[in-house]
């Protein structure tokens, strides 16, 4: 007789073959039991015993692993759904209403060719105002409120609910998409635009839900640390099916599980489209996603369903009817949400059990099961996935809610590839609406060009409902509120410390930074407001000694014996820790430093977020968050670690970050600064904190690359206006001897460039008795924006001169600039120079070799400015031309 207990030939190996079967016998009876159950009842007969005592298992605490995937049905049945604790009827005018607004305020503003997008919120309107009318809690009440990241293309239905509350006029609704004479309406949620409104920038597709995810995190940050009881606040992100297919859509999901974000819901509207045709044409998009969120840790809630489906699948007894929703793929569910009872019965009710099901029901009812009956469009139904996340304990939850794209907007609409790209509604598609949702709206107010917006009244029951609706919640939402608080000024001492220098000691301006923070952090008044944020790379940037000072946060503590536990620098994980180790993601990090950056607004509390990468790693694989960054109007301090080009030159081309600076320069809200010397940061960072934490704040954040090459760090210079020259970008650094006879230039660089331009400075002087200033360039930027400013007064008729014309004004001689960077950085400010302006620059792709040779590939080593300057002398007819090949020869470059 064999073993029931090994593998036969046929038998599918499994990890369980590893172990010892204490009882084979009994393991047989359970394995003839079910194949029993096949025989006699079916194998769908033997799924649902085997899923009843899986289910049964985890109820009684038996430690399973959970099913990826359920049937395409309702997570809460129709038995189960609770209570609903509000008016119907009067939640039914209300939507109504702001259905029609919206898609009259898209129609109106395509009139002027505005475009616009109304099918999405079509689709999604019961999932928002069901939200609004019993969860979505406003910053009146206790704590911060809830933070609501909204899908961008439903924002015109957003806009018709705040103009029924009264918060926007008419004339607002008419200028949707029209805002450069300053009173617009942005097409899209965007605070910097609309900062009394929105709080959260989310059409770029992606950033959203990781957005959502780190904003859940730091609630929880900021309560562990003391600084905000955030335990009543909740986060919800309104996303798209198409739009979960962005990485970054799925980047955080298991971080969000693993630390138990229950504070934190996604609503994914499932309209089964994307911008061009079905998300999932073949198969099934909410069965995708519900085996990718249950595999990450989440709890999943669909809501798929309306109450039509309730009886049907009530009496299939045989599955027939789930097993077919199952089955049938996407596009096909699209086409029978537009198609007649005579399709949907031939192609849907397939079979002698479902023909039955059929035969039952009117023409009427089986277009409607497809055409409308879908769970998202029905507020009992989202009432119930809703009130079912709020009550979840210990995981982030998921709703997918099933929903036709269009809906109520006519068949032209309804379930049509195109209609993302349909921007309006003929009068008479207007007429059919108007009928469908029972508006008292009449024929005559339809007689015109134009569809008219409809406002029952401000006394009217319906808007006294939405208020009293909102008061109970806590006030109006989505709302944005700054409430000034200034950050007391720290201590003068650790910006003493860098502006005297190291003396002999080389130091990198990278361990200077570190310095700083660590000493700021330190400070009784504000050292607590820091967030650091590292990738992983704290000990790459000399932070691991915050490691057992601050502690790393973690809401779990640390339930281990760190390995390094008997060193002085080891590894302190807490639960109040201050130090945000992400992980290696740059995109983590930016989502966290965004959060903490815009804490001043969503909770009243400002923060300090320093977050430190590999330059080459920032702007350029994050740099549409950080535009993002820019909209939310965040605040703190971006740090571009081993930048430059040529200071990470065994790491070779990936690492080699020549660009990073002209990238920051494309995003006004970033204050970009390549600082060369200690004394620098210190002043620059002042007065970032300055500007950004000060009486007057200013919606900005500062950007600063610092160097991995140990340098003399002198004192600040005496000399008068240096301070003002390091903070607007330019100051002249080390003159030349102004008692000197012979030719003379200018020589301008920025951060470790610096160092090459004094080498060349001496060389000049001694071998070829050319005499040159070197000006520290702080931000080639910075200069620029001021010029351009200038350039913008003259233009309104005021006289005004760029500070860097100012400030190089009658300085003799060519000049020269040469950064670690593209030569584009520099060239930024060469329209404003009024002498012979050159550049040089590290453009191309990096190599790995000493940083002298690299130096001298990219011809910016101190010999090659020698040569660069005296041909500039050269062409101007003040030294002769044969120099140049002598310093050539004499320097070897011209091998």
């Amino acid at each position: 007789m064999s073993d029931p207990s090994r593998p036969t030939e046929t038998s599918v190996i499994s990890e369980l073959d590893q172990l010892p079967d204490r009882d084979r016998e009994e393991t047989a009876e359970w394995q003839a039991s079910l194949d029993a159950v096949v025989r006699n009842a079916g194998p769908e007969r033997a799924v649902y015993l085997m899923r009843r005592v899986h289910e049964f298992a985890a109820a009684s605490g038996t430690s399973l692993p959970g099913l990826l995937s359920s049937d395409y049905i309702n997570t809460v049945p129709a038995a189960a759904q609770p209570e609903f604790d509000g008016d119907l009827e009067m939640e039914s005018r209300i939507t109504a209403l702001n259905r029609w607004n919206a898609a009259a305020m898209v129609t109106r503003g395509s009139y002027l060719g505005l475009g616009g997008h109304i099918s999405t919120y079509a689709s999604a309107a019961w999932l928002y105002e069901i939200g609004f009318n019993h969860f979505f809690r406003g910053k009146d009440g206790d704590g911060s409120g809830d933070q609501l990241f909204l899908q961008g293309h439903a924002s015109p239905g957003i806009y018709a609910r705040v103009f029924l509350e009264g918060r926007l006029s008419r004339e607002q609704l008419d200028a949707f998409r029209r805002e450069a004479g300053g009173h617009g309406l942005p097409s899209y949620p965007h605070p910097r635009r609309l900062p009394w409104l929105w709080e959260f920038p989310t059409v770029s597709m992606g950033l959203g839900p990781l957005g959502a995810i780190y904003q859940a995190r730091f609630n929880r940050y900021l309560q562990a640390r003391g600084i905000k009881d955030t335990s009543a606040s909740r986060v919800w992100a309104f996303l798209g099916d198409g739009e979960m297919d962005e990485p970054e859509s799925m980047a955080a999901l298991a971080l969000a599980s693993r630390e138990g974000l229950d504070n934190l819901t996604f609503v994914i509207n499932c309209n089964l489209q994307r911008l061009d045709g079905p998300v999932r044409s073949n198969s099934k998009i909410v069965q995708e996603l519900e085996a990718r969120f249950r595999g990450a840790g989440w709890n999943v809630v669909k809501t798929l369903w309306g109450e039509a489906w309730d009886p049907l699948l009530g009496q299939d007894t045989g599955g027939d009817l789930v097993r077919r929703l199952g089955e049938v793929p996407d596009a096909q569910m699209q086409t029978l949400a537009a198609r007649d009872a005579a399709y949907i019965r031939k192609n849907f009710f397939t079979g002698d059990a479902l023909s039955a099901v059929s035969a039952s029901l009117s023409d009427t009812q089986v277009v409607e099961l497809f055409e409308s009956s879908r769970g998202g469009h029905e507020p009992l139904k989202v009432y119930a996935a809703y009130r079912a996340a709020v009550e979840h304990r210990g995981a982030p939850t998921v709703i997918l809610a099933q929903t036709v794209k269009g809906h109520t907007l006519g068949s032209a609409f309804e379930s049509r590839n195109a209609n993302h790209q349909m921007k309006k509604l003929t009068m008479e598609q207007f007429r059919e609406m108007r009928d469908l949702l029972e508006l008292p709206i009449p024929d005559s107010a339809l007689a015109g060009d134009q569809v008219p917006y409809w406002h029952p009244g401000e006394d009217s029951p319906e808007v006294r409902y939405l208020h009293e609706r909102r008061a109970a919640l806590g006030g109006p939402a989505p709302l944005r509120r700054v409430i000034a608080k200034p950050l007391p000024e720290p201590s003068a001492k650790p910006f003493e410390a860098l502006e005297k220098g190291f003396g002999q000691q080389e130091v990198a301006t990278t361990m200077a930074l570190v310095r700083l923070v660590k000493d700021l952090m330190r400070d009784k008044r504000s050292g607590a407001r820091w967030v650091p944020i590292i990738p992983d790379e704290a000990r790459t940037f000399g932070m691991e000694s915050m490691f057992p000072t601050v502690g790393i946060y973690s809401p779990l503590g640390q339930n281990y014996d760190p390995v390094d536990a008997d060193q002085l620098l080891y590894y302190k994980e807490s639960k109040t820790g201050q130090l945000l180790i992400e992980g290696i993601t740059e995109a983590g990090s930016v989502a966290e430093f965004a959060a903490a950056a815009t804490s001043y607004a969503t909770h009243g509390e400002p923060m300090i977020p320093f977050y430190i990468f590999y330059a080459m790693f920032g702007f350029q694989r994050t740099g549409d968050q950080f535009w993002a960054l820019g909209d939310q109007m965040g605040r703190g301090f971006v740090i571009g670690g081993t930048a430059g080009r040529t200071t990470m030159t065994g790491e070779g081309l990936q690492h080699g970050d020549g660009h990073s600076h002209l990238l920051a320069a494309t995003n006004p809200a970033a204050i970009s600064y390549d600082p060369a010397f200690a004394f620098e940061i210190a002043v620059i960072v002042r007065d970032g904190l300055r500007r950004m934490y000060g009486e007057r704040p200013e919606d900005v954040f500062y950007y600063l690359t610092v160097y991995n090459e140990p340098k003399q760090q002198p004192a600040m210079p005496a000399a008068p206006g240096v301070q003002e020259g390091i903070v607007r970008g330019i100051y002249r650094f080390r003159p030349a001897d102004p008692a000197a006879a012979g030719p003379r230039l200018q020589l301008l660089s920025s951060g470790t460039a610096i160092h090459w331009a004094l080498r060349a400075q001496e060389l000049l002087a001694s071998d070829w008795n050319v005499h040159a200033d070197v000006w520290s360039v702080t931000s080639w930027t910075e200069l620029r924006r001021d010029a351009m400013r200038a350039d913008d007064a003259r233009m309104r008729g005021e006289e005004r001169t760029p500070f860097v014309t100012r400030a190089l004004s009658g300085a003799p001689g060519p000049v020269l600039a040469v950064s670690d960077w593209m030569r584009q950085v520099p060239d930024q400010i060469s329209q404003w120079v009024e002498q012979d302006y050159y550049s040089l620059g590290t453009d191309g792709f990096g190599l790995s070799d000493t940083r002298e040779d690299v130096r001298r590939y990219f011809r910016v080593d101190a010999e090659s400015i020698v040569v660069t300057a005296l041909d500039r002398l050269a062409r101007a007819g003040q030294i002769p031309p044969a120099a140049v090949a002598q310093a050539r020869a004499r320097y070897g470059l011209d091998r």
